[in-house]
C-alpha cells in the first residue's frame, strides 16, 4: 500500500479529531442508558440499599465497596465518572443467605458511586454514595 501526501494528511486530520472527541461525556450518558436498560424504564425508588465504601479513598486503583440489598435479587453496580460506568453485577439465588456483597473496584476520580437493585417483587431501588479519590485509577 502506498501512502500519498493527500491520504497521510486525511488521515491525521482524522486522528487529530477522533483524539478531541469529548469522552467523559458518553460515559454519563452511558450510565443514564445502562440504568435504564437494567430497569426496562421502570421507576427507581430510594431506600432499601446499604452502600459501604470510604468517604475518601488515596488510591483509585483498589477501592472496597460493599452493598447490602435485603430482598434483591440482582444488584448492579455503577461509577458515574468512570470511562465504563458499569462496575460489577451480583445475583442472589433463592438458597442464598443474605444478599450482601463485596468487592474492590476502580475509580477514575472522585464520583458517585451508585448501586441499583432488583427486588424479588420486581421493583427497583437505588443508593448513591460521594467517594474522594486522590489518585485516580484509571489513568489519572
Amino acid at each position: 500500500m502506498t501512502f500519498t501526501r493527500r491520504k497521510l494528511m486525511a488521515l491525521g486530520a482524522s486522528a487529530a479529531a477522533a483524539a478531541l472527541l469529548p469522552i467523559r461525556a458518553f460515559a454519563a450518558v452511558e450510565e443514564v442508558g445502562a440504568i435504564a436498560d437494567f430497569t426496562g424504564g421502570a421507576a427507581v425508588g430510594e431506600g432499601g440499599i446499604t452502600i459501604d465504601a470510604p468517604e475518601i479513598a488515596e488510591n483509585g486503583n483498589t477501592v472496597p465497596i460493599s452493598v447490602s440489598a435485603p430482598g434483591a435479587v440482582e444488584v448492579r453496580l455503577y461509577a458515574d465518572g468512570n470511562p465504563l460506568p458499569g462496575v460489577a453485577t451480583f445475583r442472589f439465588g433463592p438458597l442464598s443467605a443474605s444478599q450482601t456483597a463485596s468487592t474492590r473496584i476502580r475509580l477514575a476520580g472522585s464520583q458517585n458511586v451508585v448501586a441499583v437493585a432488583k427486588m424479588a417483587d420486581g421493583s427497583f431501588m437505588q443508593a448513591s454514595v460521594p467517594v474522594k479519590v486522590t489518585i485516580g485509577g484509571c489513568g489519572g
